[in-house]
C-alpha cells in the first residue's frame, strides 16, 4: 500500500525545510508547487525559507495567498514575516495588531523576540523595548536580543541593567549576552565597567570564546583610548578567525599609529587568512592617515587581485584615500570602476574635487543629477566650497529648489562662500533675517577674522549663550591675531572651567602667542597642559609650532626633544629645527640635519633652504652655503628667489669673498635690490677696513 496523505504532507514538509535549509529555494519551491494538498505547516515552511533567503516580498505574497486559501498562521508564520529585513515599522505594527488578534503574539518567546528584532532594526527603541516589557515568556534569545539591541545604540547603562536583570533571573548567560553588553561599551567612561565584566567572563570561564575574545578586543580598543591593550589581548586570542583579524586592523587604522594597521593586515596574509571587505575598507582607512600613498598602493592591488574595486564601499574608499593625497586621476579612475554608483561614492569625489577650486565638481553634480541621485547635505556643502561668484548663484537656487536652504551647514557653507567671493554683506544680508545658530555665528566669526574685523568677533560671541569648542577657537583666534594676548589666555581659562577640552586649533593658536612674545616661561607652562592633558593626540601642525617656539624662545634642546618624539616628520619639522639651531649660532648642526632630512626621503623646498642657508651666514660657512645654493636648482629644481641671494650675497661679502659675490649679483635672473646692494656695500666696507687695519700694523712693525 502507498503511503497516506497526512505523511505524504510530512514528507513533503521536511522536503522543503531540507532544500531551504540548504539555500535551494527555487527546488524548495518546486516542491511546494508540486503538494496535492498543503496545510498550514506547508506555507510556513515556505514562508520560513523566503524571509531567511531574503526574499521578503515573496514570503509576504505567500502569506496573503496562505490566507485566502482559509489557513491560519500560527505563531512560526508570523516569526518569519518579524524577521523580513524588507518590513518597515509601520508595517510591522499593522502586522503586529494581526498577530495580536490571532493571539498568537506572546504565545511563546518566539514570535515577540522576532517583532523586538524587527523594531530594533527600525531603530524603534521604544516600541521594542515594550514588546520586551509585554512578553509574558522570555527566553534567553529574547534578553540577549534586547541586550545587543542596546548595545548596538550605545546605551551602555541600558545594557548593563539588562544584564543585571537577566543575571537575577533562573536563565543561563551566553556567549551573545556577553558579547551584547560589550558591544555597548564605547567610551572611555565605559572602561570601568568593561574590566569588571572582563573580570566576570574569567570567572564564568569564557575567555576562550572567540567571538566574546574578539569583543573585549574592540571594547579596550574604543575605551581604554590605548592601542596597547587591544594588541596585548588580540595576541591571547585562541583560534582567531577574520572578524579578529578585522578588529585589530580597524582599532589600528583608527588609533594614532596607523602604519601598525597595514603590519597586522601582512601578519593576516602570513597566518593564511583572506581579507575580505571588512579587511580592506579598515586598511584603506589606515593608508588615508599616513603619508606616503605606497602603501595604500599596495593595498589598491590587493584589492584588484581580489576583485573589490567595483564594490561602491571599497571603491569610495580608494577614491577618499587618492583625494586625500592629491592623486584626483587616481581618484577618478577608481570612482569610474565602482559598479551602481551611490550617493556615497558620487560625494567622495566630489569633495575631492571641492579642494581644487576648479569647475569639476559643479559639473559632477549636474552628472550626478542626470543618473538619478539626488544631491544632500554633503554634497553641496562640497561643491559650495570650490564656486565661483558666477556659478554661487546657480547653486544657490538648486538649493532653494530642493529644500536645503534650511540646512544649517548647507547656509554656513553658503555664507562662506559669498564672503571669499568677495560679496560679504551679501552673505550677512541673506541671513540677516534668520535665527543664527553655533554653527551659523562660527561661519560669520570665521569671516570676520578673515576679514581682519577681530573686534567684530569679538563683539560678535558675547551674545552665544553656549560656545562650542569652535566658538572658543575662533574667539582665541581673533584676540591673537589683534594682539590681545592677555585676553586670549584668560579666554583659555574660561573655557576650562567650562570643561571644554581644547583642541590642535586652540593650541595653534596659543604657541603663536607664546612665540611672538618669545615667553619660554608661558610656552613651557602651555606644554606642560598639553602634556597632562595628553600631548600624544597633537597633531604634527601643533608639534612643528612647539619646535619653532622653543627655538625662537632660546630652548634649543626642548625643540629637539620634541622633534624626535614626533613620529611622523613632514619638511616643515624639519625645517622648524634646522632654523632653530641656525639661529643660534649651530650651522654645522643645522647642515647635518638638513643632509639627515635628504637622507631620509623628504625633499627640501624653498624654505628649508632659507633656512639652511641662513645658518650658514650666522657662523660664515662660506663653502657649505655655496654647495646649497647649487643643489637649489640643479639637484632640486628650486629657483632662487630674491631673498635666497640675499642671504648668499651677504654671506659672501661678509666673509671675504667679495669677487665671488659680485660674480653671484652679476649673474642674478633678476634686478639686485638694495638690500643685496647694502650687504655687499657693507662687505666691501669691512674688506677695506681689514686692509688698512693690516697696513697700520705692518707700518708699526
Amino acid at each position: 500500500m502507498g503511503p497516506s496523505l497526512p505523511q505524504t504532507e510530512f514528507f513533503h514538509n521536511n522536503l522543503i525545510s531540507v532544500y531551504a535549509t540548504l539555500g535551494y529555494i527555487s527546488v524548495a519551491r518546486k516542491v511546494f508547487d508540486k503538494m496535492p494538498h498543503r496545510n498550514a505547516v506547508s506555507y510556513n515552511a515556505m514562508i520560513g525559507a523566503y524571509s531567511s533567503n531574503g526574499e521578503d516580498e515573496k514570503a509576504c505574497n505567500l502569506f496573503s495567498e496562505m490566507r485566502n486559501h482559509g489557513f491560519f498562521p500560527t505563531q512560526f508564520t508570523y516569526a518569519s514575516l518579524f524577521s523580513c529585513d524588507s518590513l518597515n515599522a509601520e508595517q510591522g505594527l499593522c502586522l503586529q495588531a494581526v498577530a495580536m488578534k490571532s493571539g498568537f503574539l506572546f504565545a511563546d518567546a518566539f514570535v515577540g523576540t522576532a517583532l523586538l528584532g524587527l523594531f530594533g532594526r527600525q531603530g524603534c527603541i521604544n516600541e521594542a523595548f515594550w514588546v520586551f516589557e509585554e512578553m509574558p515568556f522570555k527566553n534567553i534569545v529574547t534578553w540577549n536580543a534586547m541586550i545587543s539591541l542596546f548595545g548596538h545604540q550605545g546605551s551602555s547603562n541600558e545594557c548593563m541593567l539588562m544584564f543585571s536583570h537577566l543575571m537575577r533571573t533562573p536563565i543561563t548567560l551566553s556567549e551573545p549576552s556577553f558579547v551584547g553588553v560589550l558591544t555597548g561599551f564605547q567610551t572611555q567612561e565605559n572602561l570601568k565597567s568593561g574590566e569588571q565584566l572582563h573580570g566576570l567572563i574569567i570567572k564564568f570561564g569564557l575567555e576562550s570564546s572567540v567571538s566574546i575574545a574578539n569583543s573585549l578586543v574592540k571594547m579596550y580598543g574604543k575605551c581604554a583610548n590605548s592601542t596597547c591593550l587591544a594588541e596585548k589581548l588580540f595576541k591571547m586570542v585562541p583560534n582567531r578567525d577574520i572578524l579578529s583579524w578585522n578588529t585589530i586592523i580597524g582599532i589600528m587604522a583608527k588609533g594614532e599609529k596607523p602604519i601598525k594597521a597595514i603590519e597586522f593586515f601582512s601578519k593576516m596574509h602570513i597566518d593564511g587568512f583572506l581579507p575580505n571587505k571588512i579587511t580592506f575598507l579598515n586598511a584603506i582607512t589606515s593608508c588615508t592617515k599616513l603619508v606616503n600613498l605606497t602603501y595604500g598602493e599596495l593595498i589598491h592591488a590587493k584589492i584588484i587581485k581580489n576583485q573589490f574595486e567595483k564594490d561602491y564601499l571599497v571603491g569610495s574608499s580608494l577614491v577618499n584615500l587618492y583625494t586625500k593625497h592629491d592623486r584626483l586621476d587616481y581618484a577618478h579612475r577608481c570612482f569610474d570602476e565602482i559598479h551602481d554608483k551611490n550617493l556615497v561614492s558620487w560625494n567622495a569625489l566630489i569633495h575631492g574635487y571641492s579642494n581644487t577650486q576648479c569647475s569639476t565638481s559643479i559639473l559632477l553634480l549636474n552628472k550626478m543629477i542626470q543618473s538619478g541621485i539626488s544631491p544632500n547635505e554633503v554634497t553641496f556643502s562640497s561643491v559650495i566650497k570650490s564656486l565661483l561668484a558666477s556659478q554661487l548663484k546657480n547653486v544657490h537656487s538648486l538649493v532653494l529648489k530642493t529644500g536645503y536652504h534650511s540646512n544649517e551647514y548647507v547656509t554656513s557653507a553658503l555664507m562662506t562662500s559669498y564672503a571669499k567671493n568677495g560679496f560679504p554683506n551679501d552673505a550677512l544680508r541673506f541671513f540677516q533675517d534668520s535665527k543664527f545658530s553655533v554653527v551659523h555665528t562660527n561661519v560669520l566669526g570665521g569671516v570676520y577674522n578673515r576679514s581682519g574685523d577681530y573686534h567684530k568677533t569679538q563683539e560678535l560671541f558675547c551674545e552665544v549663550e553656549d560656545p562650542d569648542i569652535v566658538s572658543w577657537n575662533i574667539l582665541i583666534t581673533a584676540c591673537s591675531r589683534n594682539g590681545d594676548y592677555n585676553e586670549a589666555f584668560e579666554l583659555f581659562q574660561h573655557m576650562l572651567i567650562d570643561r571644554i577640552r581644547p583642541d590642535n586649533y586652540t593650541y595653534v593658536s596659543l604657541i603663536t602667542i607664546c612665540t611672538n612674545l618669545c615667553n619660554l616661561r608661558l610656552g613651557s607652562s602651555l606644554h606642560g597642559l598639553m602634556i597632562k592633558s595628553d600631548f600624544e593626540h597633537c597633531d604634527i601642525m601643533v608639534r612643528n609650532l612647539m619646535i619653532d617656539m622653543y627655538g625662537k624662545c632660546g630652548s634649543v634642546k626642548s625643540s629637539v626633544m620634541i622633534f624626535e618624539e614626533t613620529m611622523e616628520k613632514n619638511v616643515i619639522t624639519w625645517t622648524v629645527l634646522i632654523s632653530a639651531h641656525g639661529l643660534h649660532g649651530f650651522g654645522h648642526e643645522a647642515v647635518k640635519r638638513f643632509r639627515e632630512m635628504e637622507n631620509v626621503g623628504i625633499e627640501p623646498d624653498e624654505i628649508a633652504f632659507m633656512a639652511v642657508l641662513s645658518a650658514c651666514r650666522h657662523v660664515g660657512l662660506v663653502k657649505e652655503g655655496m654647495e646649497l645654493f647649487e643643489e637649489m636648482k640643479e639637484k632640486y629644481g628650486i629657483e632662487p628667489e630674491m631673498e635666497h641671494f640675499l642671504v648668499v650675497v651677504d654671506l659672501m661679502a661678509r666673509y671675504g669673498d667679495l669677487k665671488e659675490a659680485e660674480k653671484l649679483i652679476s649673474g642674478m635672473p633678476f634686478a639686485p635690490n638694495a638690500s643685496i646692494w647694502r650687504s655687499f656695500l657693507d662687505g666691501c666696507g669691512r674688506q677695506r677696513t681689514m686692509e688698512q687695519n693690516l697696513s697700520l700694523q705692518i707700518q708699526a712693525c
